[in-house]
């Protein structure tokens, strides 16, 4: 098990690290909520949940703060020696003190515990990863 920028992942290629491929997206978190950075036009880079949060709360909608990983970083996973991108921890980090900043709460916060939760959804890594055909999850 490797640990890279606070990420932790099982890189069994840890000692023969290739450079990243560069991918035409530099951007890999997308917010949802008073400030949101997405659409439904998004939905291949986004996926379909991350796309429809990002519509409903861009029209108005009440939807909780949160935020996207977009597709891209699976793609870019298996492209680079199971890597993550090198801005995605910084990226992530912003975004959780950003819903934290929205929501006036702190994810862990032990001397003032205040519910604050996040759900995790991917589909696609986890039928990517397991080597599950995805169209069976959507059916």
């Amino acid at each position: 098990m490797s640990q890279r920028n606070g990420i932790k992942g099982n890189n069994k290629l840890s000692g023969k690290r290739r450079p990243q491929k560069k991918t035409t997206k530099d951007k890999y978190v997308f917010a949802f909520g008073r400030k949101t950075e997405g659409s439904a036009q998004m939905r291949e880079l986004l996926g379909g949940k991350g796309a429809n949060l990002a519509e409903m709360a861009s029209i108005g909608l009440p939807v909780p703060p949160g935020f996207t990983i977009s597709t891209e970083v699976c793609s870019h996973y298996y492209d680079n020696c199971h890597q993550y991108p090198d801005t995605l921890a910084h990226s992530t980090s912003a975004a959780i003190k950003e819903i934290e900043s929205q929501l006036g709460k702190q994810f862990g916060n032990r001397k003032k515990p205040s519910p604050c939760f996040c759900s995790l959804r991917s589909k696609r890594f986890y039928a990517r990863h397991d080597g599950y055909n995805s169209q069976s999850w959507t059916q």
